[in-house]
């Protein structure tokens, strides 16, 4: 555990899930984020917003070290989970998944049955001692994933089949299946019609109860609707970070209104 210096985004200690100081990320010699603090409480849906190819995505994927997959990505500065650092050399990026999940823009299930998407992370994980428990376990994340219900009893057909919106709850529920604490969305209704949208921002809202929710989105009404927090990013730096209503209202940064406004995009 270390000493956290301020961010400028103070919160009390119970509430702190991650926390981001002076985050440089490199693409080869591309300097792609720079200095980035933030503070993501628990149990909240932390929004990132701002234009395509403004960093948002790429300090998403630093929380759970999906830059480590990128030859060319280097990443600098802290970041801490629960006052422990990700990017420690003792820390399997293998287990700090398992902890920090993740669902991506398109839905990707595996080629296999509902069943064992859903089984798999807890299996590679030695979660379940038993095939009951293993049962238990899948049923409890396809219940969080809010798609029980409609998959029950169809469990070993192929995850590839169900509808789009369909496929993207499974991914939540295979997301949650390894118990995380903090579950990052990446642009996970872009690819969905608007009745799954819906769908999708209800079980978001749901999924705060339990899990610190960051997602970022390209619909700043999305934003407004799922989250507590948002954080603008532009060029590559963290603009402005508060309480999502206050961003929306009433933004400190000229840069942070115009994006809202519309005329920048």
């Amino acid at each position: 555990m270390y000493d956290i210096p301020p961010s400028g985004h103070e919160m009390l200690a119970t509430d702190l899930k991650i926390a981001a100081r002076n985050v440089q990320v490199y693409y080869a010699e591309t300097h792609a984020l720079k200095d980035v603090n933030v503070d993501i409480a628990d149990k909240t849906v932390t929004a990132f917003i701002g234009p395509s190819g403004c960093g948002k995505s790429t300090f998403l994927r630093c929380l759970n070290r999906m830059n480590d997959t990128i030859d060319a990505a280097r990443v600098e500065g802290d970041i801490l989970l629960d006052g422990q650092d990700i990017y420690n050399p003792s820390v399997d990026p293998v287990q700090l998944r398992a902890r920090v999940g993740m669902v991506f823009q398109k839905p990707n299930p595996f080629p296999k049955s509902i069943y064992d998407n859903v089984a798999y992370g807890p299996k590679i994980h030695g979660m379940a001692r038993s095939k009951s428990d293993l049962d238990d376990l899948v049923e409890r994340a396809l219940r969080r994933g809010a798609i029980w219900d409609e998959v029950k009893d169809r469990l070993h057909e192929p995850g590839t089949g169900l509808s789009g919106g369909q496929q993207q709850r499974l991914c939540i529920a295979r997301a949650v299946a390894t118990e995380p604490e903090v579950l990052l969305m990446d642009e996970p209704c872009s690819a969905l019609d608007p009745i799954a949208t819906a769908q999708v921002e209800e079980l978001i809202d749901e999924l705060r109860q339990n899990y610190s929710v960051v997602i970022v989105t390209h619909s700043m009404q999305q934003a407004a609707r799922v989250s507590q927090k948002t954080a603008f990013f532009h060029l590559g730096h963290l603009v402005e970070y508060g309480d999502t209503a206050q961003i929306f209202t009433n933004p400190e940064d000229p840069r942070t209104e115009s994006y809202i406004t519309g005329r920048i995009g």
